[in-house]
Formats: structure tokens, sequence, C-alpha cells
């Protein structure tokens, strides 16, 4: 019997049971056969093979039925960002790889990458769960997220997952063009949602975006719990070259920030030059309880050392 054969076999099972079955494989079927009779196997078979690959090993390969069974996962979600738009607003892009911010944005990185990938602690320890923050809103937590994960998605040995963890105010979605759909949150909250099913591919090609998801009047309590921990131990060894940055809430706005800080690897402190007091920076500080390694980055700076080179040097590479 082959592969779709007993894929068709166990769907016939599956919808005995009263599984909820994928729509689209419903449908094809049920224009195979007359409306009023059960799908043939042979229907199920052209229907199967004309859904995407993979499918029909996941159906083959599926559990008991049930009524809350998964015979199929959704095909990953895809998102092509604007990026002219982005380089025009600041951002780092693939096509602005030349610019001051992505210049500043290498400098940045190198150490992050270094930790992340266990080359900067002691006895080699992966450290790839990064989480951006501020003290206060406006600081530039989101501006920085978002510009280190497109000049890590650049390195040639490492892949990124870009998180949306301001759950109460999330600003990726608007800039990307993201959709509103599940995320981080549906997963602490949901059974029958697995980790790939909130995962948004986009044309960068090796940055993937999970955005925060619905709203939850316990945000800090799921953030807190050991599903929240399960969770991020499974993102951050899934994958090795993988590398997992989380827009968080300003640490002093919210009692998320400082939830979410306990499970990081490695914290990024945005600091607002000219704006950001060092009292106010004390007390960010001190909110956060057991990350080892915490990195301070100064942001909307009129002028920095990258920035003092920066024109001679781009001069020689566009000529």
């Amino acid at each position: 019997m082959s592969l779709i054969e007993q894929a068709a076999k166990r769907l016939q099972e599956l919808q005995a049971a009263g599984a909820e079955l994928p729509d689209t494989l419903l449908h094809n079927s049920a224009d195979k056969v007359h409306k009023d009779t059960t799908p043939t196997p042979e229907a199920f078979v052209r229907a199967l093979e004309a859904l995407p690959p993979g499918t029909a090993q996941d159906l083959a390969a599926a559990g008991p039925p049930g009524v809350h069974s998964r015979v199929a996962r959704a095909p990953p979600r895809h998102v092509d960002i604007n990026l002219a738009e982005l380089a025009m607003r600041g951002y780092v892009t693939p096509e602005a790889a030349t610019s001051q911010t992505a210049d500043e944005f290498r400098v940045i990185k190198r150490p992050i990458i270094r930790n992340a990938i266990g080359q900067g602690g002691a006895k080699g320890k992966i450290r790839n769960l990064v989480m951006i923050t501020s003290a206060l809103p406006a600081e530039g937590k989101t501006f920085t997220a978002l510009n280190l994960a497109m000049s890590v998605a650049m390195e040639f040995d490492s892949t990124v997952l870009l998180v949306d963890g301001d759950v109460a105010h999330p600003s990726l979605p608007a800039l990307l063009g993201v959709p509103n759909s599940p995320g981080l949150l549906d997963l602490l909250t949901r059974d029958d949602l697995d980790v790939a099913d909130v995962l948004i591919r986009t044309n960068v090609e090796k940055l993937t975006v999970m955005p925060a998801g619905s709203r939850q009047r316990r945000a800090t309590e799921l953030l807190a719990s050991e599903q929240m921990a399960n969770l991020l131990r499974e993102l951050a060894t899934r994958y090795s070259d993988r590398i997992i940055i989380f827009d968080s809430p300003p640490l002093l706005a919210t009692t998320e920030a400082r939830v979410l800080a306990t499970h990081m690897d490695q914290i990024v402190m945005v600091v607002a030059a000219d704006t950001t007091t060092q009292h106010t920076l004390s007390q960010a500080l001190a909110t956060i309880e057991s990350c080892e390694i915490v990195l301070m980055m100064l942001n909307k700076a009129s002028s920095t050392d990258v920035g003092a080179y920066y024109g001679y040097y781009a001069g020689d590479e566009a000529a």
C-alpha cells in the first residue's frame, strides 16, 4: 500500500471518529464524488495528491483519532515585508546593507552573536535568547530589535526568529505588514497549536517572525509559567544556528518585561541619548534579576564612532 493510500485510509478512520479535517481536503474530495455520499478512497487519494508536500506523511503518521486530533499542519505562512519603505524609514535591509545604520548594527551584533553561539561565555554555553528592552517607552527598543534581526539575518551562519514580546502594545505587525494572527500567547493557552503554526516566514531569507498573539488579561502569569519556560527551551534548542530576538515591553512600564527577562540569556538595554536619566536607567537595571549578560546600547545619539568614518569608506565601496 502506497503512502498516499495509507493516508487516505487514515483519513477515513479519522473522519469516522469525528476528527476535524482540513477544509481543503474535504472540498477537494467532495468535488470528486456525489455530495450525498461518503468520499471514496480514490477520491481521497486524488485530493491528497493535490495538497502541499508533506501532508500525506503527516496523515499517514497521525496518532489515534479523537475530537481534537491534528491531522495536518497548515502550510507555513509568508509575508512580503516592504523593504523599500523600511529602508526609507532608516531601517537595515538587505538592499541597504551599506548604510551607516547597517554598519553600526554590524558592530552591535558581534558580541551578541559570539555569546549566542557559545564563544563568549564560560564553557561554551549557548545563549541565543536575546531580549531587547528599555527603561521607558519611545527609547527605540523596537527600532533596535528589528534592525538587529535584519542585521543578524545577513550572517552566513545564523538564522533569526524575531518574537513580538510586547504583548500589550505590539509594534511589529504594523512595521512588517504582519496580519493579526495566533502567536506567542496563543501557544501558551491553546493545546491545538504547535510552534510551526504561528511562525511567519518573510522575504528576508533567514528571518522568521512570531507575532504576540491574542491579548490575555493574565499575560504576566502566562509569561512566568513553566509552560513558557518549556516553550523557550524548545525554541532555543530546535535549531542550533537560530538566534531568537524578543522585542520586549519597557522594564519600568509593565510587569511582563520583568518576567520575560528572567528567561533570557542576553538583554540589550536601549538607552536614549539626552533623554534617559541615570536614575531611570538604574531603576530599570535593578528589575533584572537573573540574566548574566546585560548589554547597553546608546540610541538617538547625534554622532557615533562608526559614523565619524562612515562617509570615507562608504565612498570607496560605492566606487
